[in-house]
């Protein structure tokens, strides 16, 4: 016998009137109308604003915070995010675009990802950005961009260093990577950066994401900075900036804590103090995307149409994973768990039985919820997905079978 899924447990703190989900103050049905249909992404600015002001809370007080734009490059959430943290980290000429829009000093943002193009290069040079460039041929490339321009280039070395972040939900460093400069390498390529003239600024060290173990994190931040020490020790002027990543991760599934971010931040602290000398006057920053935006969002879908199938009950809605892919599980989900998906406009009634969530795909793959626990359902009610708010609209197929794309709205 199939055991029901049950949702994460934020679902307990969602604030709510009349037995509808509110969303930053505002019934869900009311968004809806206001967007004109569904589906539908709403991103809290008030949920992003508090986030930051957590992190700001319980990091050093030195330490800066960078968004990257790729959890979340929609306008209005970066021009929101522009007013609240130190810098942004883009990773394609589109998103510095939007980056600058937003009113952010190029002096803050930096631009990262590997096999950057000769456009992308040009554009940043001309733009007055920092490159983290990740390989030799990339540092030739973006010197022959900045004589061309006759402008200076700004410049960052992305590191692959010999670790990775434990239990990481993506590795990105610690073994054969497309990311980055070996660490061996690093010296070699700051002399190369020097010869070409080319305005070195510091490191950009990046491990991995999505991680809910604090020890994973302070360890990694703790090698992060013994090893940004020992570099600048060989750098041929000090750094200016020195990018240690994040990987700081959120809840999604059944079972999951919240990162215990005091303790990070304490044992950051801890680091910094340790190694403060060796890294001289160099600015240190850290760079979140998911962590900021990603409970910030709902992805709001009707049910179109209901009925039984061997004594399942299938809920129809007209979204899907062409707008959610990684609440379908098709985008790292080896053994696929429902994100917390609540109905919306039903929060005041109890369960009365499950149902199978899925969106309108000519695919077994495209679920929203797998045997989920609801009340009685009609044909008009309003699903929610929580924990939307990164890799949601932007990391999804939506020209998969030429459905509509979802709306976006920020309230």
């Amino acid at each position: 016998m199939d055991t029901p899924k049950d949702s994460h447990a934020r679902l307990s703190s969602l604030a709510t009137r009349d037995g509808q989900l509110l969303i930053g103050g505002q019934p869900a049905e009311r968004l809806a109308a206001r967007a004109g249909r569904t589906p539908l992404y709403v991103y809290d600015r008030a949920a992003m604003s508090a986030r930051v002001a957590a992190l700001r809370a319980c990091l050093p007080a030195e330490v800066e915070l960078h968004y990257a734009i790729k959890a979340n490059p929609m306008p209005a959430v970066v021009a929101h995010f522009a007013g609240l943290v130190d810098g942004f980290d883009v990773a394609s000429q589109r998103e510095m675009l939007v980056a600058l829009d937003a009113g952010m000093d190029p002096a803050e943002i930096s631009f990262a990802g590997p096999a950057k193009q000769e456009a992308e290069l040009r554009a940043a040079v001309a733009a007055g950005i920092c490159v983290n460039c990740e390989s030799e041929t990339e540092l030739e490339r973006l010197a022959r961009q900045a004589r061309d321009l006759e402008l200076p280039a700004r410049v960052a070395l992305r590191v692959n260093p010999d670790f990775e972040l434990k239990g990481a939900g993506m590795k990105m460093a610690g073994s054969p990577r497309q990311f980055g400069i070996d660490a061996a390498r690093i010296p070699a390529a700051m002399r190369q950066a020097e010869a070409l003239g080319l305005g070195l600024e510091g490191l950009h060290i990046f491990c991995g994401s999505q991680n809910l173990r604090a020890e994973a994190i302070i360890e990694a931040n703790a090698r992060t900075l013994e090893l940004a020490a020992a570099l600048t020790a060989q750098a041929p002027r000090p750094f200016r900036s020195l990018n240690i990543g994040g990987g700081y991760g959120i809840p999604y599934f059944p079972g999951e804590q919240p990162l215990d971010l005091a303790a990070v931040g304490s044992a950051l602290g801890d680091a910094l103090e340790r190694h403060r000398a060796a890294l001289g006057g160099a600015r240190i920053v850290v760079e979140l995307g998911r962590y900021l935006v990603g409970e910030a969002g709902y992805y709001l879908t009707r049910i179109t149409d209901l009925k039984e199938s061997q004594g399942q009950l299938f809920a129809m809605v007209d979204g899907g994973l062409h707008h959610h892919l990684s609440n379908s599980g098709n985008f790292g989900q080896v053994l696929r768990k429902n994100y917390p998906v609540v109905i919306a406009n039903r929060l005041h009634e109890a369960p009365t039985g499950t149902a199978n969530i899925v969106g309108p795909l000519c695919t077994p793959l495209d679920i929203v919820a797998d045997k989920l626990r609801v009340p009685t359902l009609a044909v008009g009610d309003l699903v929610c997905v929580l924990q939307s708010g990164a890799y949601g609209y932007t990391a999804s197929p939506q020209l998969f079978l030429s459905h509509p794309a979802p709306l976006e709205i920020l309230v």
